[in-house]
């Protein structure tokens, strides 16, 4: 039987009106969303559930490596892998460190889209400064820009992110498997946490035969993360919003419980003003954001620059000027990939949230 095709991933900005889903309480210019995903330069090695071999079936011993055939399943597709894949293309940031973390991402042979500095050190900015670009083209939302002949002509084995004008079908045609998050594939909905980041560099292992290598990067991002939780104690921001804006007056986009910035802000004893959202991401309006009325405002932004510039568009355009957290200057900037989606950045986030707390309350 046919499988039947996966729910596409949005790209690594606000989706576009074709992927909006129905009305809920939160509205702004047009009706709200409840959509599938928002952000396309981010996917990371994700499938399966919150159980890192989720969905996965090795194949029959044959004369391969050990424990291939591999079988997974990745936002409802089937996937195989006859042996650990050696060419990689990214078209998306967010995988980048933990395919650093478990020792492949030399096998990256080309990337697309943005992979902004300020998300690495030195050496490894320097190191994926070195993979062939294929497109650095993004629209006006930050959807990346790309032919599928363009990442087929690389002759991947793997590809990370699934950009519109890319097919899964058109991949597996010229023998490449494509891997996004199963946070932009729509089955989500529960409470996020960081056992799902840990879930997927397990099943990142697997798909790589390293899996001694991702279980040690699991250990080292839980202690960072206990640490962070350890160490917050009682922050005086008792709620915080995490806000996306559009650039250019668009719409703007808040986070809801299945959104690692929810578990971020679990970790530091900080309710998300809008975790009884199930969604992921949802568009809002002022009205409600002006009722919430958050101690802590988190907004999110990309590309050049400190986000301040992002701040104060969003202030000026959805009249937030009122809220507290504007007035008492608790608003932090922070770049995408250090909120979402799951990938070892986000616990690099989780640090930078909890820094900015310290410093600012002295």
């Amino acid at each position: 039987m046919t499988p039947r095709p996966a729910p596409r991933p949005g790209p690594a900005a606000p989706p576009r009106r074709s992927e909006l889903g129905g009305g809920t309480p939160l509205r702004r210019r047009t009706a709200l969303t409840g959509l599938a995903g928002l952000v396309g330069l981010t996917a990371a090695c994700g499938t399966g559930g919150t159980d890192s071999g989720a969905g996965a079936a090795p194949g029959a011993a044959g004369d391969g490596t050990e424990g291939y055939p591999l079988a997974l399943a990745n936002c409802e597709t089937p996937l195989r892998f006859d042996a650990p894949p050696e060419r990689i293309v990214l078209l998306e940031s967010s995988p980048v460190t933990t395919l650093d973390g478990i020792g492949v991402l030399d096998r990256v042979v080309s990337r697309a889209g943005a992979f902004p500095p300020g998300y690495y050190d030195e050496d490894l900015a320097a190191r994926i400064q070195a993979i062939p670009a294929l497109s650095e083209d993004v629209d006006a939302s930050g959807h990346l820009l790309i032919s599928q002949e363009t990442v087929i002509a690389q002759q991947p084995d793997i590809v990370f992110g699934l950009p519109d004008g890319v097919t899964r079908e058109a991949m597996a045609d010229a023998g490449a498997q494509v891997v996004v998050q199963e946070a932009f594939c729509g089955s989500g909905g529960e409470r996020a946490s960081f056992e799902s980041l840990h879930s997927s560099i397990g099943v990142c292992g697997r798909i790589f035969d390293r899996t001694a290598e991702a279980e040690e990067l699991i250990a080292v991002l839980r202690e960072r993360t206990a640490a962070v939780s350890e160490a917050a104690g009682d922050l005086s921001p008792r709620t915080a919003a995490v806000l996306y804006p559009s650039v250019g007056g668009g719409p703007l986009y808040t986070y809801g419980a299945a959104s690692m910035v929810t578990a971020q802000l679990d970790a530091l004893g900080i309710e998300n003003s809008f975790a009884s959202t199930a969604e992921r991401v949802v568009e809002i309006s002022a009205e409600p954001l002006l009722d919430a009325d958050p101690d802590l405002l988190i907004v999110l932004h990309q590309g050049e620059g400190d986000g301040s510039a992002a701040v104060a568009e969003m202030i000026a355009e959805d009249q937030l000027a009122s809220l507290r957290a504007v007035q008492e200057q608790a608003v932090l900037p922070l770049l995408f990939n250090f909120a979402e989606p799951a990938s070892p950045l986000v616990v690099d986030g989780l640090e930078r949230i909890r820094a900015w707390l310290s410093e600012r309350e002295g």
